[in-house]
């Protein structure tokens, strides 16, 4: 049960917020000043605060910032009678969640204390996740606490041991050669070589003496006998890269060192025997790539011995905040000048979880190195992000999307049909953990699932 402290010196005002706020489920603390309100955050866990802007002594936003102090992610929700543009971009840009008028719809206060205590569950989690991820998620840089990512975690320390090769499939950016990486680093080659080779950046005969070696003299300008990747990996790990983009021709050649275990390099004759942990990367579906002829079907049995599937990252949301936690702290040491950053902004935290990341975690990073770089605060703002990213708050509000002659329950039921299809994605069609999504009973969800034909 998650608890939200209200502070306001009206004396009316807690106990009846409070009542409001306990029907939906939430334990409630009252104080009617900001000190006493202090006092009773060191001594409880509080979820959300819920504070009067204008109170006598401590007002709303000093209180805000003293609670920064203790814990600057704590959501803050600002309540007053005193509204105006000026006062709500002021607490606004000091880092408060919301801000609402008294008096208020109690609908929307019960939505938006939602909102912050579903935001800062999150956030608690990732801090407990952080404290223990080197032992249950610890895979060099791959972070993640999703479903579909603990399942990688769980492949890569079934298969890291053994000398199987694997086929990685994934979107570009989405950390394919981390999970190789980490394959090979927690296996028994991890003291030999992890040769690493993209088959999409050479053309064919470049990347074929890059592969094979080649002999002196074995085409112009081979000066010299050169050892190619599969000699330099010997004994341990050849990470192929854009498997998918290989010609025909080394096609062949590559199903051949992967049954015989042994090559020539080009212009020699001789054997060459290699005893290489193979793991294969592609950005396509090497499985219809064979289907259309474009792909040797031997070929990808031979590398689809262990399939690896790392979701794109609109398909792991939860995993954003961990993510955006991570980068931050990392170019945030980097940042030689400047005020020290600290995080983000809740703005910018619900763009992230809105946009859809074509670039994936690649393109998060870079966004996020990119902010570092551009703020000048403390905390990255809406301000400091790329356009794409930042006209997102600049989008009509979805009420205002919706036609003025819309009739009510078949919009309801609208949303409803795509919220519940939304949960099941994202949950991999496991109806109790989207039930938990979003905060209904499995009952219900089964039901909902049935009327609405999912």
């Amino acid at each position: 049960m998650e608890t939200i402290l209200i502070v306001d010196d009206e004396k009316n005002y807690p106990p009846v917020i409070g009542a409001i706020l306990k029907e939906e489920g939430y334990e409630t603390l009252a104080a009617n000043s900001g000190p006493e309100a202090l006092e009773i955050l060191k001594n409880s866990d509080v979820d959300l605060v819920l504070t009067d802007m204008k109170m006598p002594g401590m007002g709303g936003i000093e209180l805000m910032e003293r609670i920064q102090a203790l814990d600057p992610e704590l959501p803050v929700i600002m309540m007053t009678a005193y509204g105006t543009v000026e006062k709500a971009v002021e607490a606004m840009e000091k880092g408060a969640f919301s801000y609402i008028l008294k008096p208020f719809d109690n609908d929307r206060m019960i939505l938006y204390a939602k909102k912050a205590c579903a935001l800062y569950r999150v956030i608690k989690e990732n801090r407990r996740l952080k404290s223990d991820m080197a032992h249950r998620y610890g895979f060099g840089n791959i972070i993640g606490k999703s479903k579909a990512m603990r399942q990688v975690f769980e492949m890569i320390e079934k298969v890291a041991t053994t000398a199987a090769t694997i086929l990685i499939e994934g979107e570009s950016g989405t950390g394919k050669e981390l999970v190789a990486r980490s394959i090979h680093f927690n296996s028994p080659r991890r003291e030999e070589p992890f040769i690493a080779v993209n088959c999409s950046a050479l053309a064919e005969t470049l990347l074929e003496s890059e592969l094979f070696g080649h002999e002196r003299g074995a085409f112009t300008g081979a000066v010299s006998m050169k050892k190619g990747r599969f000699e330099l990996a010997d004994k341990g790990t050849l990470f192929l890269d854009e498997i998918g983009e290989l010609s025909a021709n080394l096609q062949v050649k590559l199903l051949r060192v992967l049954q015989e275990k042994c090559f020539e390099r080009v212009g020699g004759t001789k054997p060459i025997p290699v005893d290489i942990r193979f793991v294969a990367a592609t950005n396509k579906r090497l499985k219809e790539e064979t289907a259309s002829g474009r792909f040797r079907e031997d070929l990808f049995f031979r590398l689809n011995v262990i399939a690896i599937v790392i979701p794109p990252l609109r398909e792991r949301r939860e995993d954003i905040p961990l993510l955006v936690d991570h980068f931050v702290q990392k170019y945030a040491s980097e940042r030689k000048t400047g005020t020290p950053i600290t995080g983000i902004d809740p703005e910018v935290g619900r763009l992230f979880y809105d946009y859809a990341w074509p670039g994936n975690v690649r393109e998060l990073e870079n966004v996020i190195e990119r902010a570092v770089i551009l703020c000048p605060s403390n905390r990255i703002r809406t301000a400091d992000l790329p356009t794409e990213i930042r006209n997102r708050a600049d989008q009509a509000d979805f009420f205002d999307a919706i036609p003025e002659n819309a009739k009510l329950e078949e919009t309801l039921d609208l949303i409803e049909c795509k919220m519940i299809g939304r949960a099941l994605r994202r949950c991999h069609n496991v109806q109790s953990d989207a039930a938990d999504l979003l905060g209904i009973g499995k009952s219900v969800m089964s039901k909902k699932v049935k009327k609405h034909g999912l």
